[in-house]
């Protein structure tokens, strides 16, 4: 089993910065990829950026070149970086991570506002 939890959300001014932390615990060694996801009020839940244990990564459109997912593995936590924040990005985030066979694990979600 996998438990993950994230913090760092909070309320920013659009062109500004946060930073996510997504740590995990447990069976650590069966995670496959770490990603984090968004939704936006009245919206379906969305893939914002997808790191592999390889460090292959890849982001949504509407954030390539703005937010950057990292990790670190000796801390067991995945970050995301977020510059240029746009009222459109907020959202609660999540954090998830692949396992095997299909299953997955999710984090409780950190609410970003960002204000115009």
């Amino acid at each position: 089993q996998v438990q993950l939890v994230e913090s760092g959300g909070g309320l920013a001014q659009a062109g500004g910065s946060l930073r996510l932390s997504c740590a995990a615990s447990g069976n650590i060694f069966s995670i496959a990829a770490m990603a984090w996801y968004r939704q936006a009020p009245g919206k379906q839940r969305e893939l914002v950026a997808r790191i592999t244990n390889g460090g292959s990564t890849n982001y949504a459109d509407s954030v390539k070149g703005r937010f950057t997912i990292s990790r670190d593995n000796a801390k067991n936590t995945v970050y995301l970086q977020m510059n240029s924040l746009k009222p459109e990005d907020t959202a609660v985030y999540y954090c998830k991570a692949d396992l095997p066979y299909y299953r997955d694990a999710w984090g409780q979600g950190t609410q970003v506002t960002v204000s115009s």
